[in-house]
Parts: C-alpha cells; structure tokens; sequence
C-alpha cells in the first residue's frame, strides 16, 4: 500500500482545467496532485500515455512506436478524478491516474501491461446522496466494460459506499463508508483481442440461421444442466466446457431442439440476504458485468481463459447446428437500491447510470429490484448495445431473451414503443439480424406490454402459458382464448407485419413449476429457501391429480404421466415457436418449490438417472417423435397466421374448428365451455414458398384435444375434410409404439380415451 501521505494526496478531489487549457480543443489534461502512489516495495507506477477514448474497457494492442500494452478507457461523466488500480499476484495495488478526459471519458495508454492484469477504478467525486451523488474513492470498482472477471462477490461492510452499521439507520445510507473496499471485490482481467482471421473469427457461415418459423427453443442452466451429467467428465460438469461436451449436446440433438436459452451468463452477485443465509443466486438475474462470462461457470479458471472457453461451447453447438441465445439483465444491475453496494455503476456515476426519484436519494424501480438502468441515457445506451454487440461479433451468440424488457422500453416514464432502446435496436446493421425476445413485462405501472412489442421482436406469450395449464386442469370458463394460443395467437401479433412465431409459446420456464410438479403439487412448497413460504407466486394454475407431492399410487402416477404427455404434445403441436425448460421432457421435479432462484443444489440440477425410468425415458422419446413431427411437416410451423377462409372450390379452410359431434364451431360453441376440441390443419396452398420458389404443399392433419376424465365420441368430419385418417400420435399409450398406422374413415365415430390429445393424419 502506498504511504498515509500518498493516500491522503490520492484522496484529494482533483478538478479539470478548462478544455482549451489541452492540447486539443476537445480534450482536458487533468493534473496530478500530490506524489504518485507506490507500490509494496516502493516502485513507481508505469507511466500513462495519453492512449484514446475509444473503445472503452480495457484493450491490449500495440501503441506507439510498436510498444505493446493496453488502452483504458472509463466513461465517467460527473466525475473530478479517475484512477487505474492495477494489481499484482499477490493483490498489491499500484495506482495510476489517468490524465486525459475527452468527451466525459478518462482514458490513458499503459506500456507493458498485458492480458491476464489484474484491475480496478477509484472514482473521486462529491459525496452527496440527496442529489444522488454517490462518488465515493475507498471503493475499488468494476469496469463496466470489463470482458472477464477474477474473483467472486462478498459483501461485508466495507463493499458498501455508506455505512451499514451507522446507529440511525433511516440515515445509514448518507454518511459515507471511508474503508478501502479493494481486498473484498473481484477485479476486471485484461483480455486478449482475437487477431483478424485468427482461428476464433466468428464467420457468418458457422451460424446456423434457424428461421424463427423452424425453431425450437430449450431453455437452460449452463451448471444445473450439466452438474449431473454422467456422460460429462466431473472436472467439466457445471461448466461452460461441460455444456460443449458430446454427452450434453447429443442429448439436445437426440430431442431435436434448435436452440438453446440459457440463463444469464454475464457476471452477476450473489445478494446479501442470501449470503447471510449461506445461500447463492443460482438463477444470476443480478448481473454486474455485461461484457464478461460469468467466471463460475468457468472449467478453465477466472484470469482471462473463461472467455476462450465460452467460445468454445458456442462452437462446439454450432457445429451441431444448435443456435445460442442469452438470457440478459439489463434493466438493473447487482447494485440494488439505495441501501445495496457500491460495485460499479452506482460509484462511477450513479445519476448516470440509474433512474433516480424526484428525492434523488432514491431510485426509481420498474423491476422489483432496487433500482432500474437510465437506458435514456446516451451512455446507458451505448454500455447494453455495444455489449449486445460484443457478444454477437465476438462471443458468436445467436439472440437474446431480454429479462423485464418493458423496464428498457419505457422513456421517461411510460413504456414506449417508439423508446430509444427499441428504435436503435430496430436501426443497428447487427443486433436487427439476431434473434431478440421481449419478456414483455416489468413490476411498474403500465408495465403488461404481451404483443405490442414493434416487428423484429417476439414475446414470451404467458397467455398462451395460462390458457393450456386451465383447460387440462379443466378451469377454462371457455375456449375462445384456448383457439386463439393454439393457433398462433393472432388477436395479438397480427399486426404490423408480425408473425405468428412472435409468439414464444410455453408451459413452464425457470420461474414457477416444472411439468412435473405442476402435475403434482397444488400449493407451492418453498421452505428450502428460507423465506417462510413467502416468496413465489400463488397462482400456479396446476393440479396435482388427487394428491398433493410425491405419491406411490400406481394410477395417479400414470395420470400424472398421462397429462405430461399431453402439455408437452399440446405445445410442440401449437403454432409459434415453442420453448421446452431444460429437464421437463424427463419428469425433473423440484419437489415443488416454485421459485428455486437461490437452490444451487439437486433441487435445481437436472437429474440425469430418471432416464433409467422407462417411463421417463418413454416422455423423452415422446418428446422427441412430436418435434421430429413438426419438424417434417410445414403445417405444424407455419409462416403466416390462418385466415380461416375457403381456400379451394370445394370449401376446404386451412384452419378449421370442431365440437366432437363432428361439426364446425359456431360462435355459440365458442362462449361455452368445452373439455373436447378438434382443430383441422390443413396442408393444401400453405402461404410462401420454399427456397426454389415452388408451393408449399404438406399433409394436412386432425388433432382432437380432451381434457375430460370419460371417454368421449368424436365424429370425424368426412368430405371435403377427409375420405380418411391415420392416427398417428395417442397420449393415452404410454408405448407410443402401439399408436402409429390406425387407420379411420372420415365421417366415423372415434372413441377419444379420457384426458388425451390425438393427432391424426388425412390419407384421402
């Protein structure tokens, strides 16, 4: 450490001389103040070139006169001083100042210093929280622009910029913490530019380009999938080298998904409630660095290879022709409210970064998280494009699923369509090419945006999700809204150009209960997270088949199978792209805990030896045969919504409805409630055309649902419908084995097995 009088030199404010006081008009040199700080054994710190303002973070490159070393650059716009901390092995800290301000960002070139430095800002600026001025240079603090992290989050008392412990608490947050936070936070690793042509160039022909129409999205935890895997070498499970192994990826091929959703991978937090309670965040909905892998998730280390690793699995799934998408969080950050730590952001100017209240003490929060991005901000702005960037130039990822999206819509206030988050996105020659999804949604007021997100975008439609749970729990008052999910949901995207695969349709995701449990539990259960039962939502729409948890009853388990089964088909049947959670397709159950956030534990990680059940491996298999269906036949993923209009002389519809007397839905039958529905898909004149411009001309395909406990007759409709059917799917079978080749002539009756879906294909 450098001497008290060193210290109290550094400490001091150091305010800019005017800009045309500097070599150029538009930049300030900022003078030094006091001697230069010294590390351990006394050394001067390495001299600091002027070096360039962009691009921000830390970049190793070749300066001047051929002398290697690295670029830093910190957007900090209210800033007085700025200093680089670089750190040795030993954690010793050397202290430069960066000098040269251009345009708000501090920027300076530094000789020698190479990927794999260890490094950090102090930012020194008024302490003043009531206008939200919370400067505060004891606290070391991330680079927002930092491409890899070394080291995890703690966060005891010296990590906060106020003081946790002050006596009047209802003021804690306004007396400044003067504790050095360097020893407690983890430090931004310089990493090494890919060269151009280099063998990690992402070229755009190793992407595999899945239309949305053919995509099937599988999300999932890059640990808790591969935690458990027994095909996965144990050094590699839970790792980003684990996801790239053969083992995890024959087994998403063998399903026939075409991506992959993967929870958030930047660097987040653990949050203080859950370390007090020696808990993790395992979700990592607290992002801290948007530019940097999170390093836990590294089998190779946290100096810099974790970035080289990532790469790797990208390519090891693109090589499988597996497309990558990230779950992102950048509507807030693990900073959290007012009384949370100083990380980052909040320290390097946090009127900035944040949304503050009219008592700029304050934060406005939209996502229930303490605090919410400024995306207003021109700088804001720049910090989540140019990482969306980054990491589809040279991470290789495909789209991003955007958490609480309706949070980075909203302008000052109101969610707004025409925001400017949306409307750079819509106007960027590579972020409008990647596959983007809104969750369309945040805690604030106006906050419920579901299909109103502009074209480019799709939604996690939670209708659709709500619609099929009530009718197999038999709850739906009636089926018009189930028609409408089934079908594309086309009362909410059929504007603007959208397409019915704007819908991300689901039954589960992350949050909330698997398939399995929303079979099998009624209530939630989520005591293991130590909030009293607290946390979670209540509305879970499930039903747990006669008894409540785990049972040993031989027929509630087979009904319990039995309406897996018939979730899963229901979805992978539906029009829009639908999305599977990782372990659904196998009975993963989390013994009912709704909202395992913070169970980083066999609650949470797919659990591998269900496949040894034949009947779990048989809803695998089943899994599978359907998605082979759908991805066979066009009609099951169609390009543009049905127009429910004769499309041939004869009357024939492509998209037509029936009561299980065999006739066609009236709007009577519509406004009733119904536990058997039938759908006609037809595959005549289905609209575009393939790739050699001809028509696209497919089978065409009955599928009759019912969600009753009896039995029903079901009335095949005959001419122009069909001479003919072949039964080609029954989930009543537990061996599917048994269902393929039936075959039945139209205007017969078919007996329907209780609580079943059957899909029937039209042979004349």
């Amino acid at each position: 450490m450098s001497s008290a009088a060193e210290q109290e030199a550094v400490q001091e404010p150091v305010r800019p001389v005017r800009a045309d006081d500097g070599p150029s008009g538009n930049t300030t040199r900022v003078p030094h103040s006091g001697a230069p700080a010294r590390g351990p054994a006394g050394a001067v710190p390495p001299p600091v070139w002027p070096g360039a303002p962009m691009p921000l973070g830390a970049r190793f490159r070749v300066g001047p006169d051929g002398v290697a070393g690295t670029n830093f650059a910190l957007w900090a716009g209210g800033a007085e001083a700025v200093e680089l901390c670089l750190f040795d092995e030993a954690g010793h800290e050397t202290r430069c100042r960066l000098t040269e301000l251009t345009h708000e960002i501090w920027h300076g070139f530094v000789p020698g210093v190479r990927p794999g430095q260890r490094y950090g800002y102090r930012v020194h600026g008024r302490w003043d929280p009531w206008t939200g001025a919370r400067w505060n240079a004891a606290k070391l603090l991330l680079d927002p622009y930092a491409r890899a992290v070394d080291g995890t989050f703690a966060l005891p008392p010296e990590v906060y910029g106020h003081m946790r412990d002050w006596p009047q608490q209802h003021v804690a947050d306004t007396v400044r913490d003067e504790r050095d936070s360097a020893p407690f936070v983890p430090k931004g690793v310089v990493v090494h530019d890919d060269l151009p042509g280099g063998e990690d160039e992402w070229m755009d022909d190793r992407r595999p380009k899945t239309p949305w129409a053919d995509s099937v999205i599988y999300e999932l935890h890059v640990r808790g999938f591969t935690k458990l895997h027994p095909g996965i070498p144990p050094e590699l499970r839970g790792t980003y080298a684990g996801l790239a192994h053969p083992a995890a990826i024959e087994h998403l091929k063998r399903l026939g998904v075409t991506a992959v959703e993967l929870l958030p991978v930047h660097q987040f937090a653990h949050e203080d409630h859950l370390l007090r309670r020696g808990m993790h965040n395992y979700w990592g909905y607290n992002s801290i660095g948007y530019f940097a892998p999170h390093a836990d998730y590294a089998a190779s280390g946290t100096g810099g290879a974790q970035v080289g690793e990532f790469k790797r699995m990208v390519r090891a799934l693109h090589d499988a022709g597996i497309e990558v998408i990230l779950d992102v969080v950048y509507n807030h950050t693990a900073e959290a409210g007012e009384l949370g730590p100083t990380l980052s952001m909040r320290g390097v100017d946090n009127r900035g970064y944040y949304r503050l209240q009219s008592d700029a003490r304050r934060y406005a929060d939209y996502t229930g998280c303490g605090n919410t991005l400024h995306v207003v901000q021109p700088h804001v702005l720049r910090l989540i494009t140019d990482s969306l960037r980054y990491w589809v130039t040279e991470m290789g990822v495909d789209g991003f699923r955007f958490d609480l999206a309706a949070a980075l819509a909203r302008s000052m206030h109101d969610v707004d369509m025409l925001s400017p988050f949306l409307a750079v996105i819509a106007q960027d020659p590579v972020l409008r090419r990647v596959k983007l999804i809104a969750e369309p949604w945040d805690v604030g007021n106006g906050g419920y945006q579901v299909g109103a997100f502009p074209p480019l975008w799709t939604e996690w439609n939670d209708r659709y999700r709500d619609a099929v749970r009530d009718f197999w729990r038999g709850a739906l008052p009636d089926v018009r809204d189930l028609g409408y999910r089934l079908s594309g949901s086309s009362d909410l995207y059929a504007w603007g150009g959208r397409r019915p695969y704007a819908s991300v349709n689901f039954v589960t995701a992350h949050d909330g209960f698997t398939l399995r449990d929303l079979v099998s539990y009624h209530h939630k259960h989520n005591e293991a997270n130590g909030e009293g039962n607290r946390d979670g939502t209540g509305d879970n729409r499930s039903w747990n088949c006669g008894a409540e948890g785990e049972s040993d009853d031989p027929e509630i388990n087979a009904l319990r199978r039995r309406q897996l089964r018939n979730l899963l088909t229901t979805l992978l049947l539906s029009t829009g792209v639908p999305m599977l959670v990782a372990g659904d397709e196998m009975g993963r159950t989390q013994g009912g805990n709704n909202n395992a956030y913070c169970q980083d534990n066999e609650i949470s990680w797919v659990d591998w030896s269900l496949l040894d059940d034949p009947g779990w491996r048989g809803l695998t298999e089943l899994t599978a045969r359907v998605l082979r269906l759908r991805q066979t036949h066009p009609v099951l993923r169609r390009r543009a919504f049905f127009s429910g209009r004769p499309q041939t002389a004869d009357g024939l519809r492509d998209l037509a409805w029936f009561t299980r007397h065999g006739e066609e839905m009236t709007a009577q039958d519509w406004y009733a409630p119904a536990a058997t529905l039938g759908l006609f898909l037809s595959g005549r004149d289905i609209p575009g055309r393939d790739a050699r411009g001809e028509q696209i001309v497919d089978d065409s395909f009955l599928a009759i649902l019912h969600a009753a406990e009896r039995p029903a007759e079901f009335l095949l409709p005959g001419p122009p419908w069909a001479d003919a059917y072949e039964l080609v799917l029954d989930t009543s079978l537990e061996d599917q084995s048994r269902a393929p080749g039936t075959a039945h002539a139209g205007g017969t009756v078919l007996t329907v097995p209780g609580r079943s879906v059957l899909l029937l294909r039209v042979t004349a």
